[in-house]
């Protein structure tokens, strides 16, 4: 197999990469997961072939289909702000989900979530946390349930970002609900 061409100069496909441009093909592709372009077995699969690439040629059809990321996370995708209501249902649906568990953002998704894809986003982040958390408490036979201070922490800190104008996305929850 020839692996240079005529000029004597290696293509760009067959040069080996280094950790550091795996490393950034992977930050990249936990970019487009946390924005839901990615699903989590796809993620997973990228990352692995990411890890194991030896040349270029193997990093590039990874993230080939993945547009840029747009700017600010958690955007419309007609690329407009959202509205400083559309902030303020948002951050509420987390703070609903602490006294009502995951009927409040369950309600906020169905009803405000139907007009603004930026408070659905949201609505749908904090039912899944909320489901998780119900869900641990309900697998340990109620010693979850201290798993239900930790919500009022991140309740406040997804509130916070939703009123900023950004995405939030939970790690290590259940997705459930998309």
């Amino acid at each position: 197999m020839d692996r240079f061409p005529a000029a004597g100069a290696p293509t760009t496909g067959h040069l080996r990469v280094s950790d550091a441009e795996r490393d950034a093909v992977v930050a990249r592709l936990q970019e487009a997961y946390a924005e839901g372009r990615l699903d989590h077995d796809e993620f997973d699969l990228r990352a692995h072939l990411a890890m194991t690439a030896k040349t270029r040629g193997d990093l590039d059809p990874l993230e080939r289909d993945l547009a840029p990321a747009p700017r600010g996370a958690g955007r419309p995708a007609d690329g407009a702000a959202p509205t400083g209501e559309d902030r303020v249902l948002a951050a509420l649906s987390h703070f609903l989900g602490v006294p009502t568990l995951f009927v409040g953002p369950l309600i906020m998704m169905l009803t405000s979530g139907k007009r603004s894809a930026y408070v659905r986003r949201h609505a749908v982040e904090a039912v899944n946390f909320q489901l998780t958390v119900l869900l641990v408490t309900v697998v340990t036979f109620g010693l979850g349930g201290v798993l239900y201070a930790l919500t009022w922490a991140v309740a406040a800190v997804a509130a916070a970002v939703a009123l900023a104008g950004n995405g939030f996305r939970t790690p290590w929850i259940l997705r459930l609900v998309r």
